[in-house]
């Protein structure tokens, strides 16, 4: 029985799916303007551990993870660099995708963007006008809080103490300092889109719960992201997609806690960051890896070159087991299955099912790892192999001890390909074709999908 710390009940709960054997869940993704930091990246591994353990327990997993593709800071810098805001947030999802394939995290089922929504986005807002939640003033359109009765329910707060809160904006226009934009009018030189209110682009908060209820229905099973975004971020998306719809959102909400440089929130804002692909240049994917996965995901940790060099020799010590075992046996792998299986499975079992506890399933790999360095016994040492490579399918390294996994990048390709021809950039997609041909891969594309293979 996998159970799962719901944030909104502030409770551990038993895991129940809205359908029997699938799971729909959505992970809020990134502001593509910059290159990732070690922050972003631990929502993106734990979640795409998570996602694995649920296949590997059985589950059907539709996973989406979005890209905010519109914002400010996207503007400024692509203003900066006098480029357009696609250009520069274009570079920046394939840069995404190089620094996740080398962290060997899977891509999602879908990988939305939000300019790809805006008329979804529209619709959603002109539904929340009719229904009363929604107004417009001086050329926005905001989310009256007023009119969602159990606002302030996820990130257990009451309405009345927040309105003096430092997070909220200060805006006349609005009818509470609480009430939050939908629809922003247009400023010159901006990228912007017609609506029936004003030329303008969407709020930060509307397009997740566009691109999540587009994909996945108007209910679905896990929403997960970083603690910082509880509020306001996905307070006002619960707030705004269950005022539209009338019914439960989303059933258990996911946070993996901070993770800090010196004490401070890692944030590009702050300036203290340490980016993903330098810390893979410096550590490499697996201690990387070891090092998000190592604590409890609700827990806060520190960055530091110590916290690494502990999650490097962490990861060694499975790696030289691997190889030791390797040494000892060369490739036997035959096994029969038997109870000494069956209970390391079951301990391994034990461990993720309680709210997904990393830090408790690496001392049963450990414990299992001792057991290998000290025996000689052939099918002892093959079932411990194959207990580590049955695991690795969430844990996520890479024995081989290579950088990037080839086919892996040419997965990921693909994937950005596809998306391009969903949103009908054909010209994005023809570029990736040739990229892809470049590198030695032929590309089919048939009724059930992109094959691919090496030429």
């Amino acid at each position: 029985m996998i159970r799962i710390t719901n944030t909104l009940s502030g409770k551990k709960e038993e895991f129940i799916p809205l359908k029997d054997g699938k799971v729909k869940m959505y992970v809020c993704g990134p502001t593509v303007y910059n290159l990732i930091h070690v922050g972003n990246a631990r929502p993106a591994v734990v979640f795409d551990s998570f996602r694995r353990y649920l296949e590997y327990r059985g589950y059907s997993v539709t996973y989406v993870q979005n890209f905010t593709d519109i914002d400010d800071k996207i503007i400024n810098a692509a203003n900066e660099e006098g480029i357009s805001t696609k250009k520069l947030s274009d570079r920046y999802v394939a840069e995404y995708f190089k620094d996740a394939c080398t962290l060997g995290i899977k891509p999602a089922t879908f990988h939305p963007r939000t300019t790809d929504f805006v008329d979804e986005i529209i619709d959603f807002i002109s539904d929340l006008q009719e229904k009363g939640f929604a107004y417009f003033r001086n050329g926005d359109v905001y989310f009256d809080v007023s009119a969602f009765k159990s606002y302030g329910a996820l990130s257990h707060r009451k309405p009345s103490d927040m309105r003096s809160g430092a997070r909220i904006e200060i805006n006349e226009s609005k009818d509470d300092p609480l009430d939050f934009t939908l629809w922003k009018a247009a400023k010159a030189g901006e990228p912007s889109w017609n609506s029936p209110w004003t030329l303008g682009r969407p709020g930060w908060h509307i397009e997740c719960s566009v691109m999540s209820s587009t994909l996945l229905g108007d209910s679905f099973d896990i929403h997960a992201g970083g603690n910082d975004l509880i509020f306001p971020h996905h307070e006002n998306e619960r707030a705004q997609s269950e005022a539209r719809n009338g019914k439960k959102w989303v059933n258990y909400w996911m946070h993996n806690g901070m993770i800090s440089l010196k004490s401070e929130k890692m944030s590009k804002s702050v300036g203290n960051i340490f980016n993903v692909r330098e810390a893979l240049r410096v550590y490499g994917p697996n201690a990387l890896r070891m090092y998000l996965l190592s604590k409890h995901y609700r827990s806060p940790i520190e960055f530091s070159s110590d916290r690494m060099e502990e999650a490097k020799a962490a990861y060694d010590r499975i790696a030289n087991a691997m190889d030791e075992i390797k040494r000892k046996i060369g490739n036997d792998t035959r096994v029969i299955e038997d109870s000494f299986l069956n209970e390391w499975r079951s301990r391994m079992i034990e461990a993720l099912d309680d709210d997904f506890n990393t830090p408790q399933a690496f001392s049963v790999i450990f414990e299992l790892v001792r057991e290998a360095l000290l025996t000689n016994d052939r099918e002892r040492l093959a079932k411990i192999r194959t207990l580590l490579i049955e695991w690795n399918y969430f844990l996520g390294f890479d024995f081989e001890k290579k950088n990037i996994n080839a086919d892996g990048f040419v997965e990921t390709l693909v994937k950005l390909r596809d998306d391009a021809r969903i949103r009908k950039d054909y010209k994005q997609a023809d570029a990736i074709r040739e990229k892809l041909k470049k590198l030695g891969v032929e590309i089919r594309d048939s009724s059930d999908g992109t094959h691919w293979r090496w030429i």
